[in-house]
């Protein structure tokens, strides 16, 4: 928990070009965005692997969220809240990992440069079950994400996600997903 704590603190330090205007995870004048996540599982472990490529141990399982967001600021960062739904899929012998969870997180922009947005987020999330990699059913969600607006309205990112319940129980396997977003702002 303290690594968490002390890579939230450290990004949240950068220096940042972020724009006070305009929050570049929406369109003009917009103050909703849908957005849908696909993502592949990168392995267990730690939140550290989300960064590190090299890390990556690709496994069965799919990820796909829905979230709502709503735009916010934070210390006059562009940032948006999060309404998440989270259904993850195993395949072959873990079929224990699928689990359907909702959340509620928070992601700020900390770079905004023509249209190219690169943010952290985390949340909570309450899974529909207990498995053998993760014991509780609170999980939080840290996430990286780099974006770019490509219309009026729409936007891509790419992202890498860790789900974990912080070590609250003993077993705590983690999940790492990294994937592909798409988003409409309206």
């Amino acid at each position: 928990m303290k690594k968490i704590v002390a890579l939230f603190c450290g990004l949240m330090c950068v220096p940042a070009m972020a724009n006070d205007v305009h929050n570049p995870m929406f369109g003009e004048n917009t103050q909703n965005s849908i957005m849908l996540y696909a993502g592949q599982g990168t392995g267990p472990g730690s939140l550290f692997k989300l960064v590190d490529p090299f890390l990556w141990e690709f496994e069965p399982m799919t990820n796909l969220m829905l979230q709502y967001s709503q735009p916010a600021s934070l210390f006059r960062l562009p940032s948006r809240i999060n309404a998440t739904v989270v259904q993850n899929f195993g395949y072959g012998h873990d079929t224990g990992l699928s689990f359907l969870a909702v959340g509620i997180s928070w992601d700020v922009a900390l770079v905004n440069w023509h249209g190219f947005y690169i943010g952290i987020g985390i949340g909570p999330y309450m899974r529909d079950s207990r498995d053998r990699y993760v014991e509780s059913r609170l999980v939080f969600g840290e996430r990286f994400f780099i974006g770019k607006n490509i219309g009026a309205r729409w936007h891509v990112e790419f992202f890498t996600q860790h789900f974990s319940n912080g070590d609250f129980t003993e077993i705590n396997r983690g999940f790492n997903f990294t994937g592909l977003a798409v988003g409409y702002s309206f």
